[in-house]
């Protein structure tokens, strides 16, 4: 397999994996949004400091700002079920504590292949921005930032399925070789 074969399916892969983590974490917005009787129009405020990937970004860029937004969110969801279990307890195991190990999870997956795709396009340098994971003591402030970071999630997951999708999937380590560029190198060859 050629290194854009690899990179195509990497890609694919990636892909198919936020559509399916968009759908669990659609899900679990609303198994929340139900147990804490939240309105679908509240908190809407951004968490995750990185700026959305732009057109005007090339591709290595792209995939730098999606990674980053990606592994704070999985920061953010890690703190929120600590801070959630640490002060509302975590004995009992329903199917909203299914439903948010299971987002957990597919995020992590979604980071390894992500990550892949960071490496193929030979990415080295990370955005790194701070983040706030403290969270919040009192009761309803801790179920509003467990909201919103959920809804971190559903907003980068949602991001990054489009800009795989919108993104070229062959990724060059150099610049792209153009037939003028190889015409120009035979005839000097001659």
């Amino acid at each position: 397999m050629t290194g854009s074969d690899h990179s195509r399916t990497i890609a694919a892969r990636a892909a198919a994996i936020a559509e399916q983590l968009h759908h669990e974490c659609s899900i679990l917005l609303e198994i929340y949004r139900k147990k804490e009787s939240f309105t679908v129009d509240v908190a809407d405020s951004r968490l995750v400091s990185v700026p959305p990937p732009s057109s005007q970004l090339n591709t290595r860029d792209k995939l730098r700002h999606l990674h980053s937004a990606l592994l704070q969110c999985r920061s953010l969801l890690d703190r929120a079920i600590a801070k959630e279990e640490e002060e509302l307890g975590g004995e009992k195991k329903g199917e909203y504590e299914n439903q948010r190990k299971m987002v957990k999870e597919r995020l992590s997956l979604l980071l390894d292949n992500t990550g892949e795709l960071f490496k193929a396009a030979d990415c080295t340098e990370m955005l790194t921005p701070s983040l706030e994971l403290d969270g919040p003591s009192i009761v309803f402030e801790l179920k509003l930032w467990v909201y919103r970071i959920f809804k971190e999630v559903d907003h980068w997951t949602k991001t990054t399925i489009t800009t795989l999708q919108d993104t070229p999937l062959v990724i060059t380590k150099g610049p792209a070789r153009t037939a003028m560029s190889v015409r120009s190198t035979r005839s000097t060859r001659r």
